[in-house]
């Protein structure tokens, strides 16, 4: 059985993340994969090193679909990311959100990825050429109420 939220050194599979949900009776199943891309800044990356505090990141995923049920009671939502080594195009975090209504699967994945950079302590290592360089990483309190606010406005904008 395929958890709802996971922190993990394999591969994503989003069939397997879909799949993790109940679609019965569900009319659209959303799903945002983030890639490692090859250029950041003007600079070529060459590949990434995700590292995280992998207990406190779980948690931080499983609030993050709490707080996706409180604001959209009929999606259902799951998440995965990956930490370790990626090469470039290789999927970094999935997200799958399946609800009654597109809208709100749309939304609630929107909501997710930006809760995700605000919560979720998960550390990105970029290496480029001619050096590398920590970049992204969890700031707000997982309680404050303007992050999650703005996660909001973001996601149904």
């Amino acid at each position: 059985m395929v958890p709802l939220t996971a922190i993990t050194m394999a591969p994503l599979d989003t069939e397997a993340l879909v799949g993790a949900l109940d679609t019965t009776g569900i009319g659209a199943v959303t799903t945002f994969i983030g890639l490692v891309r090859g250029h950041n800044l003007g600079r070529r990356v060459l590949h990434l090193e995700y590292e995280a505090y992998e207990a406190l990141a779980v948690k931080g995923l499983d609030r993050i679909v709490s707080e996706s049920l409180e604001k959209w009671p009929s999606v259902r939502v799951a998440i995965h990311h990956r930490i370790g080594r990626m090469e470039i195009g290789e999927a970094s975090v999935a997200i799958a959100a399946a609800s009654p209504h597109r809208a709100d699967a749309f939304a609630a994945s929107r909501y997710a990825i930006e809760r995700i950079k605000q919560i979720v302590p998960i550390w990105k290592h970029e290496y480029f050429e001619g050096g590398d360089v920590w970049i992204e990483g969890a700031t707000a309190d997982p309680d404050n109420a303007e992050a999650r606010a703005q996660a909001l406005k973001i996601a149904c904008a």
